[in-house]
Protein backbone atom coordinates (compact mmCIF):
# COMPACT_ATOMS: atom_id res chain seq x y z
CA UNK A 1 0.00 0.00 0.00
CA UNK A 2 1.01 3.21 -0.77
CA UNK A 3 1.67 6.53 1.62
CA UNK A 4 0.73 9.13 -1.07
CA UNK A 5 -2.58 9.39 -2.03
CA UNK A 6 -3.53 10.98 -5.43
CA UNK A 7 -6.19 13.50 -5.82
CA UNK A 8 -5.52 14.19 -9.28
CA UNK A 9 -8.61 15.04 -11.85
CA UNK A 10 -6.38 12.84 -14.16
CA UNK A 11 -4.33 11.45 -14.67
CA UNK A 12 -5.60 9.80 -11.70
CA UNK A 13 -4.79 6.68 -9.38
CA UNK A 14 -4.60 2.93 -10.56
CA UNK A 15 -5.55 0.56 -8.75
CA UNK A 16 -2.37 -1.28 -6.28
CA UNK A 17 -3.48 -4.37 -7.98
CA UNK A 18 -3.04 -3.50 -11.42
CA UNK A 19 0.01 -1.36 -11.06
CA UNK A 20 1.83 -4.81 -9.42
CA UNK A 21 0.32 -6.92 -12.54
CA UNK A 22 1.27 -4.32 -14.69
CA UNK A 23 5.47 -4.44 -13.48
CA UNK A 24 5.16 -8.46 -13.04
CA UNK A 25 4.54 -8.72 -16.85
CA UNK A 26 6.69 -5.58 -18.04
CA UNK A 27 8.88 -8.24 -19.78
CA UNK A 28 7.26 -11.10 -20.14
CA UNK A 29 3.32 -10.47 -20.76
CA UNK A 30 1.72 -13.98 -20.64
CA UNK A 31 4.56 -16.67 -21.45
CA UNK A 32 5.33 -14.72 -24.63
CA UNK A 33 8.64 -13.80 -23.68
CA UNK A 34 7.88 -9.94 -24.73
CA UNK A 35 6.68 -6.91 -23.19
CA UNK A 36 3.21 -5.57 -24.08
CA UNK A 37 4.82 -2.78 -25.61
CA UNK A 38 6.26 -5.09 -28.10
CA UNK A 39 3.27 -7.36 -28.99
CA UNK A 40 2.30 -6.74 -32.67
CA UNK A 41 -1.45 -5.27 -32.17
CA UNK A 42 -1.78 -7.72 -35.73
CA UNK A 43 -0.75 -10.93 -33.26
CA UNK A 44 -3.46 -13.55 -31.69
CA UNK A 45 -1.91 -12.74 -28.23
CA UNK A 46 -2.97 -8.77 -28.60
CA UNK A 47 -6.29 -9.90 -29.77
CA UNK A 48 -6.90 -12.00 -27.01
CA UNK A 49 -6.38 -8.62 -24.74
CA UNK A 50 -8.53 -6.74 -27.13
CA UNK A 51 -11.56 -9.09 -27.14
CA UNK A 52 -11.10 -10.02 -23.19
CA UNK A 53 -11.29 -5.91 -22.89
CA UNK A 54 -14.63 -5.66 -24.63
CA UNK A 55 -16.38 -8.42 -23.27
CA UNK A 56 -15.50 -7.16 -19.67
CA UNK A 57 -16.55 -3.69 -20.49
CA UNK A 58 -20.16 -4.94 -21.89
CA UNK A 59 -20.38 -7.19 -19.06
CA UNK A 60 -19.50 -4.34 -16.22
CA UNK A 61 -21.89 -1.85 -18.46
CA UNK A 62 -24.43 -3.91 -19.28
CA UNK A 63 -23.52 -2.85 -23.32
CA UNK A 64 -26.67 -4.28 -25.29
CA UNK A 65 -25.72 -5.78 -28.46
CA UNK A 66 -27.33 -3.84 -30.96
CA UNK A 67 -24.47 -1.00 -29.79
CA UNK A 68 -20.64 -0.92 -30.94
CA UNK A 69 -17.38 -0.63 -28.89
CA UNK A 70 -14.60 1.46 -30.28
CA UNK A 71 -11.41 1.40 -28.51
CA UNK A 72 -10.16 4.81 -29.90
CA UNK A 73 -6.87 7.50 -29.92
CA UNK A 74 -6.86 11.50 -29.21
CA UNK A 75 -8.64 11.75 -25.60
CA UNK A 76 -12.32 13.06 -25.15
CA UNK A 77 -11.49 16.15 -26.89
CA UNK A 78 -11.39 14.68 -30.43
CA UNK A 79 -14.71 13.52 -29.76
CA UNK A 80 -15.92 16.94 -29.89
CA UNK A 81 -15.26 17.10 -33.38
CA UNK A 82 -15.68 13.47 -34.34
CA UNK A 83 -19.70 13.37 -32.97
CA UNK A 84 -20.59 16.34 -34.89
CA UNK A 85 -18.77 14.78 -38.20
CA UNK A 86 -20.62 11.56 -37.07
CA UNK A 87 -23.97 12.43 -35.80
CA UNK A 88 -24.64 15.83 -37.67
CA UNK A 89 -26.51 14.73 -40.28
CA UNK A 90 -28.87 17.08 -40.42
CA UNK A 91 -26.62 19.96 -39.63
CA UNK A 92 -28.37 20.55 -36.32
CA UNK A 93 -27.33 20.01 -32.61
CA UNK A 94 -28.29 20.80 -28.92
CA UNK A 95 -26.30 21.26 -26.18
CA UNK A 96 -26.61 21.66 -22.42
CA UNK A 97 -23.64 23.58 -21.04
CA UNK A 98 -22.34 22.98 -17.78
CA UNK A 99 -18.83 23.54 -17.45
CA UNK A 100 -15.60 24.53 -19.73
CA UNK A 101 -15.80 20.93 -21.06
CA UNK A 102 -19.21 21.18 -22.31
CA UNK A 103 -18.34 24.73 -23.86
CA UNK A 104 -15.68 23.21 -25.36
CA UNK A 105 -17.77 20.77 -27.64
CA UNK A 106 -20.12 23.11 -28.25
CA UNK A 107 -17.77 25.38 -29.79
CA UNK A 108 -16.27 22.35 -32.06
CA UNK A 109 -19.65 21.40 -32.80
CA UNK A 110 -20.08 25.08 -34.22
CA UNK A 111 -17.41 24.42 -37.10
CA UNK A 112 -19.86 21.71 -38.56
CA UNK A 113 -23.72 23.18 -38.30
CA UNK A 114 -26.07 24.75 -36.10
CA UNK A 115 -25.08 24.13 -32.62
CA UNK A 116 -27.25 25.31 -30.12
CA UNK A 117 -27.53 25.80 -26.26
CA UNK A 118 -29.90 24.70 -24.77
CA UNK A 119 -29.28 26.02 -21.24
CA UNK A 120 -26.29 26.98 -19.31
CA UNK A 121 -25.04 27.83 -16.09
CA UNK A 122 -22.52 29.55 -16.30
CA UNK A 123 -23.87 32.72 -15.00
CA UNK A 124 -23.55 30.62 -12.18
CA UNK A 125 -20.25 30.12 -12.39
CA UNK A 126 -20.91 26.39 -13.31
CA UNK A 127 -21.86 25.56 -9.50
CA UNK A 128 -25.16 24.06 -10.86
CA UNK A 129 -26.78 21.94 -13.45
CA UNK A 130 -29.23 24.27 -15.10
CA UNK A 131 -32.69 23.66 -15.35
CA UNK A 132 -33.57 22.38 -19.23
CA UNK A 133 -37.01 22.29 -20.96
CA UNK A 134 -37.52 19.52 -23.57
CA UNK A 135 -39.68 21.65 -25.33
CA UNK A 136 -36.74 23.59 -26.15
CA UNK A 137 -35.38 20.43 -28.10
CA UNK A 138 -35.15 21.36 -31.63
CA UNK A 139 -36.91 17.48 -33.12
CA UNK A 140 -34.73 17.83 -36.11
CA UNK A 141 -31.13 18.04 -34.00
CA UNK A 142 -28.87 15.21 -34.83
CA UNK A 143 -28.59 15.09 -30.94
CA UNK A 144 -28.54 16.28 -27.69
CA UNK A 145 -24.95 16.89 -26.12
CA UNK A 146 -24.11 16.77 -22.31
CA UNK A 147 -21.18 16.25 -19.84
CA UNK A 148 -22.03 13.82 -17.22
CA UNK A 149 -19.63 15.09 -14.51
CA UNK A 150 -17.94 18.00 -14.39
CA UNK A 151 -14.55 17.81 -13.46
CA UNK A 152 -13.60 21.27 -12.28
CA UNK A 153 -16.87 22.39 -10.98
CA UNK A 154 -17.86 18.90 -9.52
CA UNK A 155 -21.26 18.66 -10.59
CA UNK A 156 -22.97 15.47 -12.18
CA UNK A 157 -26.27 14.76 -13.66
CA UNK A 158 -28.36 12.87 -11.54
CA UNK A 159 -31.34 13.04 -13.40
CA UNK A 160 -31.11 12.99 -17.33
CA UNK A 161 -33.07 14.98 -20.15
CA UNK A 162 -35.33 12.40 -21.88
CA UNK A 163 -34.73 13.34 -25.79
CA UNK A 164 -37.48 11.28 -26.86
CA UNK A 165 -36.20 9.99 -30.43
CA UNK A 166 -33.27 12.06 -30.78
CA UNK A 167 -30.08 10.74 -29.48
CA UNK A 168 -28.35 11.70 -26.44
CA UNK A 169 -24.67 11.95 -26.37
CA UNK A 170 -22.86 12.36 -23.29
CA UNK A 171 -19.06 12.91 -22.05
CA UNK A 172 -18.57 10.27 -19.12
CA UNK A 173 -14.66 10.63 -19.08
CA UNK A 174 -14.94 11.29 -15.37
CA UNK A 175 -17.96 8.62 -14.57
CA UNK A 176 -17.49 6.08 -16.32
CA UNK A 177 -17.50 2.93 -14.46
CA UNK A 178 -17.92 4.73 -11.05
CA UNK A 179 -21.78 3.18 -10.84
CA UNK A 180 -24.48 1.55 -12.81
CA UNK A 181 -25.96 3.22 -15.73
CA UNK A 182 -28.48 2.70 -18.76
CA UNK A 183 -26.35 2.70 -22.39
CA UNK A 184 -29.86 2.26 -23.76
CA UNK A 185 -30.75 5.78 -22.24
CA UNK A 186 -27.90 7.15 -24.89
CA UNK A 187 -27.18 7.30 -28.69
CA UNK A 188 -23.65 7.58 -28.02
CA UNK A 189 -21.00 7.79 -24.81
CA UNK A 190 -17.62 8.44 -25.15
CA UNK A 191 -14.64 8.74 -22.38
CA UNK A 192 -10.76 9.09 -21.89
CA UNK A 193 -9.21 6.48 -19.36
CA UNK A 194 -7.12 8.53 -17.49
CA UNK A 195 -9.96 9.06 -14.46
CA UNK A 196 -11.80 5.56 -13.80
CA UNK A 197 -10.35 3.21 -16.85
CA UNK A 198 -6.45 3.49 -16.78
CA UNK A 199 -3.87 5.28 -18.20
CA UNK A 200 -4.03 8.64 -19.98
CA UNK A 201 -4.01 7.44 -23.99
CA UNK A 202 -7.13 5.40 -25.11
CA UNK A 203 -10.69 6.39 -25.78
CA UNK A 204 -13.91 4.60 -25.39
CA UNK A 205 -16.95 5.17 -27.89
CA UNK A 206 -20.12 3.16 -27.26
CA UNK A 207 -22.24 4.16 -30.09
CA UNK A 208 -25.62 2.79 -31.04
CA UNK A 209 -25.09 0.50 -34.18
CA UNK A 210 -27.40 2.47 -36.55
CA UNK A 211 -26.13 5.59 -35.76
CA UNK A 212 -23.07 4.41 -37.83
CA UNK A 213 -24.22 5.35 -40.60
CA UNK A 214 -25.02 9.05 -40.29
CA UNK A 215 -21.62 10.23 -41.26
CA UNK A 216 -21.20 13.16 -43.03
CA UNK A 217 -19.46 12.99 -46.48
CA UNK A 218 -16.94 15.01 -45.77
CA UNK A 219 -16.12 13.50 -42.56
CA UNK A 220 -11.97 12.01 -42.89
CA UNK A 221 -12.00 8.36 -43.08
CA UNK A 222 -9.67 8.02 -39.70
CA UNK A 223 -12.35 10.03 -38.40
CA UNK A 224 -15.18 7.94 -39.10
CA UNK A 225 -16.86 5.35 -36.30
CA UNK A 226 -17.84 2.50 -39.03
CA UNK A 227 -13.77 2.93 -40.20
CA UNK A 228 -13.17 1.60 -36.28
CA UNK A 229 -15.98 -0.41 -36.13
CA UNK A 230 -14.97 -2.41 -39.53
CA UNK A 231 -11.31 -3.38 -38.25
CA UNK A 232 -11.99 -3.88 -34.75
CA UNK A 233 -10.80 -0.28 -33.37
CA UNK A 234 -7.56 -1.26 -35.42
CA UNK A 235 -7.58 0.19 -38.83
CA UNK A 236 -4.38 1.68 -37.55
CA UNK A 237 -2.31 0.69 -34.55
CA UNK A 238 -4.25 1.27 -31.47
CA UNK A 239 -2.69 2.71 -28.28
CA UNK A 240 -1.77 -1.00 -26.89
CA UNK A 241 -0.30 -0.93 -23.53
CA UNK A 242 -3.25 1.95 -22.17
CA UNK A 243 -5.42 -0.97 -23.72
CA UNK A 244 -3.54 -3.72 -21.91
CA UNK A 245 -4.20 -1.42 -18.69
CA UNK A 246 -7.30 -0.64 -18.78
CA UNK A 247 -8.12 -4.74 -19.22
CA UNK A 248 -6.23 -5.06 -15.78
CA UNK A 249 -8.19 -2.42 -14.65
CA UNK A 250 -11.68 -4.31 -16.07
CA UNK A 251 -10.73 -7.10 -14.37
CA UNK A 252 -10.16 -5.75 -10.99
CA UNK A 253 -13.31 -4.21 -11.12
CA UNK A 254 -14.97 -7.39 -11.71
CA UNK A 255 -13.33 -9.74 -10.11
CA UNK A 256 -12.20 -8.09 -6.50
CA UNK A 257 -14.61 -5.12 -6.85
CA UNK A 258 -17.58 -7.58 -7.38
CA UNK A 259 -18.86 -4.87 -10.39
CA UNK A 260 -20.38 -1.37 -10.35
CA UNK A 261 -22.84 -2.29 -7.73
CA UNK A 262 -20.43 -2.37 -5.45
CA UNK A 263 -17.88 0.45 -6.63
CA UNK A 264 -20.90 2.60 -6.59
CA UNK A 265 -21.29 1.91 -2.96
CA UNK A 266 -18.08 2.51 -2.65
CA UNK A 267 -17.98 5.54 -4.37
CA UNK A 268 -20.98 7.15 -2.50
CA UNK A 269 -19.29 5.85 0.90
CA UNK A 270 -16.32 7.84 -0.07
CA UNK A 271 -17.86 11.20 -1.46
CA UNK A 272 -20.24 11.24 1.66
CA UNK A 273 -17.39 11.21 4.23
CA UNK A 274 -15.73 14.17 2.93
CA UNK A 275 -19.22 16.09 2.08
CA UNK A 276 -20.43 15.44 5.81
CA UNK A 277 -17.13 17.24 6.80
CA UNK A 278 -17.49 19.94 4.73
CA UNK A 279 -21.00 20.69 5.67
CA UNK A 280 -20.06 20.91 9.55
CA UNK A 281 -16.85 22.62 8.73
CA UNK A 282 -16.41 26.21 10.18
CA UNK A 283 -13.22 26.97 7.68
CA UNK A 284 -13.83 24.59 4.58
CA UNK A 285 -16.82 24.43 2.75
CA UNK A 286 -18.02 22.91 -0.63
CA UNK A 287 -18.92 25.09 -4.10
CA UNK A 288 -20.97 22.76 -5.92
CA UNK A 289 -25.20 23.05 -5.30
CA UNK A 290 -25.70 20.06 -2.88
CA UNK A 291 -28.44 18.75 -5.34
CA UNK A 292 -26.27 18.28 -8.04
CA UNK A 293 -22.64 17.44 -5.97
CA UNK A 294 -20.46 15.08 -7.82
CA UNK A 295 -19.25 11.43 -6.45
CA UNK A 296 -16.22 11.46 -8.36
CA UNK A 297 -14.62 15.44 -8.35
CA UNK A 298 -15.34 17.47 -5.17
CA UNK A 299 -14.01 21.10 -4.81
CA UNK A 300 -13.67 23.38 -1.80
CA UNK A 301 -12.39 26.51 -0.48
CA UNK A 302 -11.79 28.18 2.65
CA UNK A 303 -12.49 31.90 1.08
CA UNK A 304 -9.15 33.19 1.30
CA UNK A 305 -6.48 32.00 -1.63
CA UNK A 306 -3.47 32.57 1.46
CA UNK A 307 -4.89 30.62 3.79
CA UNK A 308 -5.95 28.11 0.54
CA UNK A 309 -2.02 27.78 -0.56
CA UNK A 310 -1.25 27.29 2.80
CA UNK A 311 -3.30 24.28 2.93
CA UNK A 312 -1.96 22.89 0.01
CA UNK A 313 1.52 23.04 1.24
CA UNK A 314 0.64 21.18 4.23
CA UNK A 315 -1.35 18.63 2.43
CA UNK A 316 0.98 17.59 0.33
CA UNK A 317 4.18 17.35 3.30
CA UNK A 318 0.87 14.73 4.54
CA UNK A 319 1.09 12.79 1.58
CA UNK A 320 -1.84 14.48 -0.66
CA UNK A 321 -0.80 15.40 -3.29
CA UNK A 322 -2.73 17.17 -6.44
CA UNK A 323 -5.21 18.84 -4.41
CA UNK A 324 -5.14 22.35 -6.28
CA UNK A 325 -8.19 23.13 -8.03
CA UNK A 326 -8.40 23.27 -11.57
CA UNK A 327 -6.43 27.14 -13.27
CA UNK A 328 -9.33 28.36 -14.26
CA UNK A 329 -11.33 28.36 -10.67
CA UNK A 330 -8.24 27.69 -7.97
CA UNK A 331 -9.25 26.64 -4.49
CA UNK A 332 -9.18 22.60 -3.65
CA UNK A 333 -10.52 19.45 -5.63
CA UNK A 334 -10.59 16.03 -4.24
CA UNK A 335 -11.15 13.87 -6.90
CA UNK A 336 -12.32 10.91 -5.80
CA UNK A 337 -12.09 7.98 -8.47
CA UNK A 338 -12.54 4.27 -8.06
CA UNK A 339 -9.06 3.53 -7.91
CA UNK A 340 -8.83 6.46 -4.22
CA UNK A 341 -9.65 3.83 -1.48
CA UNK A 342 -11.58 5.19 1.83
CA UNK A 343 -8.18 5.39 3.54
CA UNK A 344 -7.37 8.65 1.71
CA UNK A 345 -10.65 10.31 2.13
CA UNK A 346 -10.17 9.44 5.71
CA UNK A 347 -6.82 10.89 6.00
CA UNK A 348 -7.94 14.09 4.15
CA UNK A 349 -10.48 14.77 6.20
CA UNK A 350 -8.26 14.33 9.08
CA UNK A 351 -5.73 16.81 7.59
CA UNK A 352 -8.35 19.42 7.45
CA UNK A 353 -9.88 18.59 11.12
CA UNK A 354 -6.13 19.25 12.07
CA UNK A 355 -5.66 22.49 10.41
CA UNK A 356 -8.99 24.08 11.10
CA UNK A 357 -8.25 23.94 14.86
CA UNK A 358 -5.00 25.58 14.25
CA UNK A 359 -5.83 28.27 11.52
CA UNK A 360 -9.78 28.95 11.93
Amino acid sequence: MRNIYNFSAGPAMLPDAVLAQAAAEMQDYNGTGQSVLELSHRSADWQDVMDEAELRLRRLMRIPAHYTVLFLQGGASAQFAMVPLNLMRNGKADYLITGLWAKKAYREAMRYGAARVICSSEAQQFTCIPEWNVDLFDPAADYVHLCMNNTIYGTMFHTLPDTGSIPLVADISSCILSQPMDVSRFGLLYAGAQKNMGPAGVTVVIVRSDLLERVRPDCPTLFRYRTHADHGSMYNTPPCYAIYVMLLVLRWLEDTVGGLESMAARNRAKAQLLYDYLDESALFRGTAAIRDRSWMNVPFITGDAETDARFLREASDAGLVNLAGHRTVGGMRASLYNAMPVAGIQRLTECMADFERRYA
